[in-house]
Parts: structure tokens; C-alpha cells; sequence
């Protein structure tokens, strides 16, 4: 019987992936679960899925290294 994962913190539901790391279903129902927690707002646009990818992609870079100098 699989355990409301919905109700389990992200400790839990990691401990749970890796006791369960064999059984794809149990592994898929978990990590859809932490998937689904991320915040959107740290999402990172798809190269591919941009109008210009390199022009793009190298401002995002430039705008990431520029944090953290």
C-alpha cells in the first residue's frame, strides 16, 4: 500500500523515493509529488522553447554569474 505522499515533507518523500528507488511506480508517484512543489519561480526557460536561444541563453548566464560576484 502506497502512503499519502501528498501529506509527507520533502525529508519523507526522499527517504521514501530511495527505500523505493526499484519500484517505478512507487518512484514515479513520488517524484511527480517533489516535482510538483518547486517553486516556478526558479524555473529555467527550455534553450529551445526561446526565440533567440544563444543570445538568450548567454544573457541568463551573464545575469546568473553577475549574482553571484
Amino acid at each position: 500500500m502506497m502512503p499519502n505522499l501528498s501529506q509527507m515533507t520533502n525529508t519523507e518523500i526522499k527517504r521514501y523515493i530511495s527505500e523505493h528507488r526499484n519500484d517505478p511506480e512507487a518512484f514515479q508517484a513520488a517524484m511527480e509529488v517533489i516535482m510538483s512543489r518547486r517553486n516556478p519561480a526558479n524555473r529555467q526557460p527550455y534553450p529551445l522553447d526561446l526565440a533567440n536561444p544563444e543570445t538568450e541563453v548567454e544573457a541568463i548566464l551573464k545575469q546568473k554569474l553577475n549574482l553571484a560576484e
